[in-house]
């Protein structure tokens, strides 16, 4: 069982009662749902006061967990790991997510350079290819947590923020490496770090750094 859209969304914020000065959306990894990464939003609200947060279930039922799990999503399947059909995959959900990138917006009246997505994992590969592709308008930039990039980047530059843990065992600390050697040789403003010992998760480390480039981007 799939969705071709986005339907299930989790917002946090602004803390001020003001309307909203800018747009984080968060993207969250396979086999999640948007009530993981908003549980980020809290933490960087101190930082971002006048930001809304807002994080979306990815579009398609996760085909990689045994029944029972109805709460599992997927931005695209990763049963075929090989890169044309990663691709493909990507491909295929990226209208989806710049269509909901371009409603989130027109609801809060924001223009394009007041949106961030941030991503960990699939949600990271998701942000990476997206971001740069989008029509409307450059976005602030792309804060991506253990993530890949797939395909080639994107024509449209910003800044990226990539935050890696080198003992990551579901994407390789590699993928860091290409993803940040691909992206600045095509002209994009990198940042960020990898950390000794972190697995596939984010560390308060990474929340830091999270909340600084978040707010250099988008203040």
């Amino acid at each position: 069982m799939s969705k071709n859209e986005i339907s299930n969304i989790y917002d946090f914020g602004p803390t001020s009662k003001q309307k909203p000065q800018s747009l984080v959306i968060l993207l969250h990894g396979l086999g999640s749902n948007g009530r993981d990464l908003i549980s980020l939003a809290p933490l960087w609200a101190k930082e971002l006061p006048d930001t809304v947060f807002v994080s979306p279930d990815a579009p398609f039922a996760c085909d990689m967990v045994p029944p029972g799990y109805p709460d599992s999503y997927q931005w695209f399947s990763l049963q075929n790991r090989d890169s044309h059909i990663v691709k493909r995959g990507v491909e295929t959900a990226a209208p989806i997510l710049q269509g909901f990138i371009e409603q989130q917006a027109q609801h809060y009246g924001l223009e394009p350079s007041k949106v961030a997505l941030v991503g960990f994992s699939q949600g990271t590969m998701m942000s990476l290819y997206t971001a740069p592709r989008y029509a409307k308008g450059a976005l602030a930039g792309v804060l991506g947590f253990s993530g890949a990039l797939v395909g080639e980047p994107g024509a449209t530059k910003m800044p990226v923020c990539l935050i890696h843990g080198e003992a990551d065992d579901v994407v390789p600390i590699s993928a860091y490496h290409h993803a940040k050697g691909e992206l600045q040789a095509a002209g994009y403003q990198i940042s960020g770090h990898t950390t000794a010992g972190l697995t596939h998760s984010i560390d308060e480390k990474g929340i830091l750094e999270g909340a600084k480039f978040l707010k250099e981007i988008l203040y």
